[in-house]
């Protein structure tokens, strides 16, 4: 690291001794547009080529503030529109700052103002930072179409969703934060998509950010209303011939009147979904020779998959405000898990069949109070917040199971009864210090207190109507209580004209303890203290070229679920466990980036201690196997990237490539260590505007194979076209989509551990198509209503 910084040190010197003058063009606009009344206004900022008029950038802004970035130009012209106002031009030259605040920007109102700002012009759905951050637009464009926010991460550039995880290509796992404070996994699941308006993916997050994840995706929603109400309601219906048919209603709206704002959504997914897995498990030595041929398929029910959620905040001046927020969501499951395993040794052959009727009811709430205002002059601000998460879980599924032994055949019945309950408090301070136009000191404190109560009986009957009787060896007690403090400093400058940096530092106090009765009674406790530091170096070698290095130190602690060793059944020989000895995962991440004109250049390395992973391992029985997430000894990951974005007045495009090269390192679980290989990633994203008529998109990527030392993986890829027009003032869209249209998204791979070979095939629901309406309603004209949430990294760790 210490290399790294005399590096820059030394190009930037270099660069002070070889040139006489500073960086001639302006990079950065920014100002507020009033009335005569001194009222915020909303509308569009653009900036115009002197030459020939052309567009160079722009941006909404609907609370008054506009701002546009990477500009690179000696002299623009910038033009204000709206329906609220009369056309404004401003003609802006460069003399000697890259950085412009024109201050308030008084417009002269239009007598014929409409109810809302309609923008008919393409903007580009990637913009690049110089610090390797990249903000994806979502209004308008394919994303805003998906059903969930899960699915809508998986169509942004360089983001990859498996199997519940989100991660960033390069970098690792990634945790969610929303308008810049953390939200756990649940939390996301029930933002509207309808209020999203752009994902910032920050590959290289600063000491202010949670510790907890590789990444930070920050989900940042519109604003909502300063006066009167406004909302959209979405129906959607979804036809998948490999799961059947699912709709999705959506509804949010906000109100505002005076200095009370309301927030309010509810959505309701009904129908039916579907995932099949396929495995096979083979150990070919002759002395043992077994071969297990294993399907599960999830014909899942939504009897009731909901989310809501209501706000109010009261804003005291303009400068602080207090919000209150109760949200949650409700996912009662039925259906069924068929599983169907043959099993061949020396001796045998067995077939089973378990069928296992669901009846899964889950009901998680949350409950935040927060505070925030604006402390001076020069924008320093103050957030204290607090939040309380409570998840309740029923399970009483019952099992049906036979076998076939040498041709005896064999039936029992097991049941399932379990309770799981997480209460999770948060506390939280954050103040950010603006010490001058070119310097800000940021400094925060959190203490979160979690407890986690799991209760699961099994119990086994010959007959479905006899008498059932209480197994000890599949039904055990989890407890698990867990405290975190944490605090953190972080320092940011603008070193003249050519370089910034941000250098901090975060620190964690974890303690915990555990006790099960699984395997017998077991106690486990631990207290660990740790610290991260990071630091982050922009440079501007010229008016083209923009470089950036930076050094991140992260940890990913186990889920709680991953911890407890209670029974999920799957079949007399297939079970997932939690393991109460896993470790938590740390991360050492370097990378350096360049930007050239409209292109992003990447590469970095990052360095994991105590991967954490997960893999079949075999049971106490011969024939059984256990699911199981474990700790590798070491990994190690090279990747580098290219982007490059355009936008004509017709098509938009998003293009991005890299490839990647992971290397994992096992000791202790007796991996067969295999071939490594690089993996290759490609991502093209395509919006067609035939004007007055329709938008065309076209969303494609390709995930190539991936082999690391202990597993490999194969490729994988999705193309998803989809339709959009607009009606009655575009207050009505239609969008008609159809998602990966050759079923190229499946998971699949294999791997060697303990003398056995394991191939594994995922199949998801993601061949589907969808028929979308979306109504915006209400008689709003201005924006204001600020959403904040306190961090809840533990939250994120309850699933």
């Amino acid at each position: 690291m210490r290399i790294l910084i005399l590096v820059f040190i030394y190009i930037y010197c270099f660069l002070i001794s070889a040139k006489a003058i500073k960086a001639q063009s302006i990079q950065h606009i920014s100002g507020k547009v009033v009335n005569s009344n001194n009222e915020l206004m909303m509308g569009n900022a653009a900036l115009l080529s002197v030459r020939d008029s052309t567009l160079i950038n722009q941006n909404d802004f609907l609370d008054g503030i506009f701002e546009l970035s990477a500009i690179n130009e000696k002299e623009v012209i910038l033009k204000l529109t709206s329906v609220e106002f009369t056309d404004t031009f401003l003609r802006i030259v460069y003399e000697g700052k890259e950085n412009i605040n024109l201050g308030t920007v008084l417009v002269r109102e239009n007598n014929n103002q409409l109810n809302e700002v309609v923008i008919r012009s393409q903007t580009p759905l990637l913009k690049y930072a110089s610090n390797g951050t990249i903000e994806v637009n979502v209004a308008n464009t394919l994303l805003s179409t998906s059903s969930s926010v899960n699915e809508l991460l998986g169509r942004v550039p360089n983001v990859v969703v498996s199997e519940g995880q989100i991660s960033v290509l390069g970098k690792g796992e990634a945790i969610i934060y929303l308008n810049g404070i953390l939200i756990s996994n649940d939390r996301f699941a029930a933002i509207p998509i309808s209020q999203i308006a752009k994902i910032e993916v920050i590959s290289n997050p600063s000491s202010k950010y949670d510790a907890e994840g590789k990444a930070v995706i920050n989900i940042i929603t519109k604003k909502n209303v300063t006066s009167g109400i406004m909302g959209t309601a979405s129906q959607q219906i979804t036809v998948s011939e490999f799961a059947g048919t699912s709709t999705n209603t959506l509804l949010d709206f906000n109100y505002n009147k005076d200095k009370i704002s309301f927030i309010g959504n509810y959505g309701l997914q009904l129908g039916k979904g579907r995932e099949l897995l396929y495995t096979t498990r083979t150990r070919p030595d002759p002395s043992e020779y077994m071969q297990s041929i294993l399907t599960t398929d999830w014909k899942r029910k939504f009897n009731n998959y909901s989310n809501f959620g209501f706000g109010l905040q009261y804003t005291f001046s303009d400068s602080n405000y207090i919000s209150l927020e109760y949200s949650g969501n409700i996912e009662d499951l039925a259906g069924v898990v068929e599983n169907r395993n043959s099993i061949k040794t020396n001796t045998d052959t067995s077939f089973y069949t378990t069928d296992v009727a669901k009846n899964d009811v889950r009901l998680n709430q949350f409950a935040n109070l927060n505070y925030n205002a604006i402390t001076d002059a020069m924008g320093s601000s103050l957030f204290v917040g607090v939040q309380y998460s409570n998840y309740n879980g029923t399970i009483k599924d019952l099992i049906d199971e036979n076998g076939l032994v040498n041709e005896d055949n064999t039936e029992r019945y097991l049941k399932n009864n379990a309770d799981n309950a997480i209460n999770i408090i948060n506390t939280q301070a954050d103040y950010s210090n603006k010490l001058s136009e070119d310097s800000k000191l940021e400094a925060g404190a959190k203490l979160s207190y979690a407890t986690i109560k799991t209760g699961s009986d099994f119990l086994i009957s010959e007959d479905r109507d006899g008498e059932f009787e209480f197994n000890n060896d599949l039904s055990s007690d989890f407890k698990y209580k867990e405290k975190i403090s944490a605090a953190y400093i972080n320092y940011s400058n603008l070193h003249g004209s050519k370089l910034n940096y941000s250098l901090g530092i975060r620190s964690e106090l974890t303690n915990y303890e555990l006790n099960t009765t699984a395997n017998g009674n077991q106690k486990f406790k631990r207290n660990y203290a740790d610290f991260f530091p990071n630091l982050l170096l922009n440079m501007t070698l010229s008016d083209e070229i923009k470089l950036h290095a930076s050094y991140v130190s992260r940890i990913t602690r186990p889920r709680y679920q991953a911890l407890n060793p209670y029974v999920i059944y799957q079949d007399p020989f297939t079970t997932i466990e939690g393991n109460p000895n896993l470790k938590p995962e740390k991360v050492h991440a370097f990378e350096i980036g360049a930007m050239y004109n409209k292109f992003d250049f990447k590469v970095g390395y990052t360095y994991k201690i105590d991967p954490i992973s997960g893999a079949a391992l075999r049971g106490n029985t011969p024939n059984s196997y256990i699911l199981r997430s474990l700790n590798m000894e070491k990994e190690h990951n090279y990747f580098a990237s290219v982007s490059r974005s355009f936008a004509t007045k017709w098509w938009n495009s998003t293009n991005t490539a890299s490839i990647s090269y992971s290397k994992s390192i096992d000791n202790t679980y007796s991996f067969a260590l295999g071939a490594t290989k690089p993996q290759i990633y490609l991502y093209s994203n395509n919006t067609f505007t035939i004007p007055d008529l329709f938008k065309v998109q076209l969303l494609a990527w390709y995930l190539g194979d991936k082999s690391y030392g202990v597993r490999h993986e194969n490729s994988r890829s999705t193309v998803t076209l989809g339709i959009e027009r607009s009606f009655f003032d575009n207050d009505l869209k239609l969008n008609f989509s159809a998602n990966d249209i050759f079923r190229g998204f499946n998971l699949s791979g294999d791997y060697e551990v303990g003398q056995t070979q394991i191939y594994y095939h995922r199949t998801l629901t993601t061949n589907y198509f969808k028929l979308a309406a979306t109504y915006s309603f209400g008689n709003s004209k201005k924006s204001d209503y600020k959403k904040n949430e306190i961090e809840q990294t533990e939250n994120n760790r309850a699933r």
